[in-house]
Formats: C-alpha cells, structure tokens, sequence
C-alpha cells in the first residue's frame, strides 16, 4: 500500500529504513511530546522499526518520503488512534497535515470506524494546529496521564468523526497504489 500527495509518498515501513527512522528518533526536538524520549541507539530503533514492520491488523501506519528520504511516520499505530512524527527539519512546510490529510482519508476507507481519535500534550501547540487543520475536535483532557523522563504530562484527548457519506477520491490529491 502506498499512498502519494503533491509532495509525498507513504509507504510501509522496511526494515531497511533504519538508519532514515534512526535520525528522527534520535533527535530531541523531535521526540520532545512523543511517547518515550528520544532513542539513544540504533538497537532501540530498530525494535521500533521491527514492531512497525511486523504489525499486525490493529495497526495501518505509513512512514513518510520527501523527495525520496523518510521523515516521519504518519497513521495509526493501533486503531482508532492515530499519531505522526516529522523530523524538525521539515517542520512549518504542510508536511505533517499533508501526511495525515492522506493517512486520514485512507483510515477511513480501509476501516469500519465511526471516529478517529488523537493524544496530545497541551504544550504542542503545532500538533494542536495539524489536527484542528484536519478537523480533529476536543473531546477531553487529563492530567498526570503520562511520565515523560522525570516530568508527569498532561493530554488533550481528540476526535474526527467519519464523514457522512464515502470520501469522493476522485477530486482527492491523495492516490492510493
């Protein structure tokens, strides 16, 4: 399954992306309002990149090629919510909405699923704005939800519903192959 917009490609995941994923885990900035810190070795990628690859039905996740390098990951690792990651370099251009424009409109063709959902720290602004790009909604908040390092964070929980009726991907930039 591979999925191209204007300016990207999301393709599945390979074992052979290592040292690509690598980079973008391993960055601070990057891995700052993620789930775990940034990885400080290659091994602790590559588990990562082997649960991605190996994934079984729960998960339909993508990483994301620009102009032929991977720089993020944009899908659902476990259904119905879904998450995205871009390395800093490429960050303030479109490509996270871009990404998750095409993960979203693919997760609900695949998937019989009356929402998505999302997770984000309250602080990460930017990540807030992507998803109210894309429509996600408020839906709830929480406290203490997450010990990142030594540091409890708090979550602002999201939701896009399932359009009324079937996306028109005849008009759609995305195209699925």
């Amino acid at each position: 399954m591979i999925l191209r917009t204007a300016r990207l490609t999301l393709r599945r995941a390979t074992m052979a992306d290592l040292d690509a994923v690598h980079a973008m885990l391993s960055h601070p900035a990057a891995m700052r309002y993620w789930s775990t810190p940034e990885h400080e070795t290659p091994e602790a990628t590559r588990i990562w990149l082997a649960s991605m690859v190996e994934a079984g039905a729960e998960s339909d996740d993508f990483l994301i090629e620009h102009q032929g390098r991977v720089i993020g990951k944009a899908g659902a690792w476990r259904l119905p919510e879904v998450g995205y990651l871009v390395h800093p370099d490429h960050w303030g251009k479109g490509l996270a909405v871009e990404a998750m424009a095409a993960a979203v409109a693919h997760l609900f063709a695949a998937h019989d699923m009356a929402e998505l959902t999302a997770e984000v720290d309250p602080r990460n602004a930017a990540s807030l704005r992507v998803l109210a790009k894309l429509g996600f909604v408020e839906t709830g908040r929480a406290e203490r939800t997450m010990q990142w390092r030594d540091e409890w964070c708090d979550s602002v929980y999201l939701a896009l519903r399932r359009p009324d009726r079937a996306p028109d991907f005849s008009k759609s930039p995305v195209r699925s192959l």
